[in-house]
């Protein structure tokens, strides 16, 4: 290779390493948050999908949990929900992602309910791997992540059917399809916006 070629040919390489590189690291790393996930502990399966009334957001259902019936055998409900209209609700099926918004690093951020105690904290999801959730969930200044993996199984007692439909998890009021939902609407809760507590 003469010297010019070879010179042309060394800038062609560094360039195209300078922009895989350093470039867009994000693009090269990130994947789908979509999915059906086990959590860390293995006590449920998380479905996520793109909320039906604003696509640009992330939602997520509780659609499978290792023990669904309480002490007396019963389904259990979402009984510590701040919101009495909502604590007949089975706990099974329920919203646990609300509405998750993009940021600038292509992560997913907003607040997720925990139905074990009826409150609600922040939270950062996103995927750097397709096999892997990442969730980090914040209360003031406390933080911590865990890894959910995706699951492609079926496990026994796990919905299936699609959000709002026969079979399916039931999406909180303001993140149904605005073409209607086909399941039970459920009373709609007050606004809680920068609130600690969801009334669901």
């Amino acid at each position: 290779m003469t010297a010019p070629l070879y010179r042309l040919a060394t800038v062609a390489l560094a360039t195209a390493v300078a922009t895989l590189g350093c470039g867009r690291p994000n693009e090269a790393h990130a994947a789908e948050p979509f999915g059906t996930w086990l959590t860390e502990d293995g006590r449920a399966r998380v479905r996520t999908e793109r909320c039906g009334s604003d696509a640009s957001r992330l939602c997520g259902f509780v659609v499978w949990g290792s023990e669904p019936l309480d002490k007396d055998g019963k389904a259990k409900v979402d009984r510590h929900n701040p919101n009495p209209a909502w604590q007949a609700r089975p706990q099974l099926g329920h919203q646990m992602l609300l509405g998750l918004k993009p940021n600038a690093e292509g992560r997913y951020e907003g607040k997720i309910y925990n139905a074990d105690n009826g409150k609600s904290y922040d939270v950062t999801v996103w995927s750097d791997q397709p096999s892997v959730l990442t969730v980090k969930g914040c209360m003031l200044v406390f933080c911590a992540s865990q890894a959910w993996k995706r699951v492609a199984d079926v496990a026994a007692g796990q919905l299936q059917g699609p959000t709002d439909g026969p079979g399916g998890p039931r999406s909180d009021s303001e993140w149904t399809s605005k073409g209607g939902r086909t399941g039970t609407t459920p009373a709609k809760r007050p606004s809680t916006e920068g609130s600690a507590t969801h009334a669901r």
